[in-house]
């Protein structure tokens, strides 16, 4: 069993699918789970059914100085913070290079890769104090192409790269990074890829895609000195063996 009281874990996109899976997973867990997204009704809501462990804290990761205010409240309210999970992210509008907004195209930018950014950078010094851990959502984009992907594809590159750049840095200071690729999940992204009928991801049947509550269960194992061998990479959750190393399929 997964030990997570006494801690803390700031999570953002914390309104709804993988975001509130984790919450709900690392609470039952035992950690104080700090849920951060731009929808107050939603994360409310949530904090209320997880109880006095959760507190919302509206914020909107592309901007750093509420991401820095989200993380000092987090401290100020339950005294440190041990896990932060970089949750928050769009895929879209799924458009052609050609036929894509150059502003909406800015905009998963800076959702993507600058608010991963913003609070690795703003949580460094809480997750120093405590020999922390950041856990970053990525994805098979970041290493494939996908057409009409091109900014979820290079975005996820990115960040793919600012974790591997963050252990180099960190590691000697007793912070962990590890990045997640958990394949396709059943949530409202995947919604939108399947109403976009662009590249073959869009004609998945929806039983092939993971449960959110998985990526939860997989990011409470990140968290643990058992998962240590890949600091400073991506975990794949599409392979049976990394299943089974989190507890999502029986040991064969």
């Amino acid at each position: 069993m997964i030990d997570l009281s006494e801690k803390t874990a700031f999570i953002t996109g914390a309104s709804r699918g993988i975001g509130e899976a984790t919450a709900r997973k690392l609470a039952g867990y035992g950690a104080n789970v700090v849920l951060a997204a731009r929808s107050r009704a939603d994360i409310e809501r949530l904090a209320a059914e997880i109880g006095p462990q959760a507190l919302a804290l509206p914020c909107d990761v592309t901007s750093y100085d509420e991401v820095k205010s989200a993380i000092e409240k987090t401290r100020s309210h339950f005294g440190g913070l041990e896990i932060l999970v970089n949750n928050a992210g769009t895929i879209d509008p799924i458009s052609r290079i050609e036929n894509s907004d150059p502003a909406a195209w800015g905009q998963v930018v800076d959702i993507n890769l600058k608010g991963v950014y913003h609070c690795l950078h703003a949580a460094y010094p809480a997750l120093r104090e405590r020999s922390g851990v950041a856990i970053n959502i990525s994805s098979g984009a970041a290493t494939g192409a996908l057409e009409g992907w091109s900014h979820y594809c290079a975005t996820k590159a990115a960040v793919l790269s600012m974790t591997r750049c963050a252990h180099q840095e960190w590691a000697d200071q007793g912070i962990r990074v590890v990045g997640l690729s958990p394949g396709t999940v059943a949530t409202e992204m995947q919604q939108s890829i399947r109403t976009s009928g662009v590249n073959p991801v869009s004609q998945l049947n929806w039983s092939a895609h993971i449960s959110p509550e998985w990526v939860g269960e997989a990011i409470a194992w990140l968290t643990t000195e058992a998962a240590r061998a890949y600091d400073g990479g991506d975990f794949s959750l599409k392979t049976d063996e990394n299943k089974r190393l989190v507890g999502l399929i029986p040991q064969s």
